[in-house]
């Protein structure tokens, strides 16, 4: 009968096998006492004795990297806000010698991709893996993190308990930016529309501008500071009559809601007011807003450096990276119009 393997025990544990290797060498000072448990009881029913290959087991690496998108990115992807992570990630990965495996057979029914599966981690193909989506499951992130999975996350994800290692488009500095940008062209008067996003990146975006508009000085009595989403016909006519001149809009959708209502009430952009958008324009024919771009590709880049950062020195706390955005001119943005001076 062939003796039992680490990988056997991981399986049966449901943990990842660097997680089982650190507990049989008497590496535990980062994994759970519950973890450990349960790496002891399979290690016990399967009757697997440890050895000095096995103790060496992270040093075994096949150069296999993982790919792990909480929700479907194909066919659809070259139009798709994930499309230039993947690129960035291929082209690194391709650049230092490693093969990359994206994790397909993770869906289910409901559409979503869950990490694991009857208890197994399929991630553990490979070496270590990149993941990211909006649809981020929470406690597989704290599941994975307390397995002592090697992984990196792009985008901030806040998990209780648990020290995700992500690699953040820094939209706090970037929100700050733009508002300063738009305040030294003459702007005093802000409005900021809200969308109702409850995620880590839109947060961070409300954070740097209430952060810019409180250095500064500046004045924003609109329904979105307050965290009021929507833009309703209500605060459209108070727009169109009060003396707000710029707006910072969370998305594209927003701003182009803005432009239809204010048309109705015979106004434009900017000659009326200047708008600005703390996100990239899309793919979309329209007005070139004046706007924050992601560097998608290079986060794409850092992250493979950052993961394989991690798969060569495994026992090193996980740190997280902020990105810079860059701001993009548009046609969106002049100086306050004399009539609100």
């Amino acid at each position: 009968m062939k003796a039992p393997r680490q990988s056997d025990v991981a399986r049966l544990a449901g943990v990842s096998q660097s997680a089982v290797s650190r507990v049989v060498s008497g590496d535990i000072d980062r994994i759970p006492a519950e973890t450990q448990e349960r790496i002891r009881a399979a290690v016990k029913e399967l009757g697997y004795v440890p050895n000095a290959a096995a103790r060496n087991l992270r040093n075994k690496r096949n150069r296999l990297l993982g790919v792990h998108t909480f929700e479907a990115v194909f066919p659809h992807a070259r139009e798709d806000f994930y499309f230039e992570f993947l690129l960035g990630i291929e082209e690194r990965a391709e650049e230092i010698g490693y093969d990359l495996v994206l994790f397909t057979s993770t869906g289910t029914s409901d559409g979503r991709r869950r990490i694991y599966r009857n208890g197994t981690n399929r991630l553990n193909l490979a070496d270590g893996t990149v993941l990211l989506g909006a649809a981020t499951d929470r406690e597989e992130l704290a599941r994975l993190w307390h397995d002592g999975y090697l992984f990196v996350h792009i985008g901030r994800r806040e998990v209780a308990d648990a020290e995700i290692p992500c690699i953040i488009p820094d939209y706090v500095s970037a929100a700050d930016r733009l508002v300063t940008s738009l305040a030294e062209r003459g702007h005093q008067h802000f409005a900021y529309l809200h969308s109702g996003i409850d995620q880590e990146a839109y947060a961070d975006r409300r954070a740097g501008y209430r952060a810019a508009i409180e250095r500064l000085g500046l004045h924003d009595r609109s329904p979105g500071f307050r965290g009021e989403p929507e833009l309703t016909e209500e605060w459209l006519d108070e727009l169109a009559s009060g003396p707000e001149t710029a707006v910072v809009a969370e998305t594209v959708g927003l701003a182009e809601q803005l432009r239809t209502g204010l048309a109705v009430r015979g106004l434009s952009i900017p000659a009326d007011l200047s708008v600005a958008v703390l996100e990239g324009p899309g793919n979309e024919a329209g007005h070139r807003w004046d706007c924050l771009v992601v560097p998608r590709k290079e986060i794409g880049r850092i992250a493979i450096d950052a993961l394989v950062a991690r798969v060569e020195n495994p026992d090193e706390e996980p740190v997280s990276r902020l990105v810079a955005c860059e701001l993009v001119a548009g046609e969106t943005v002049a100086a306050p119009p004399q009539s609100k001076e």
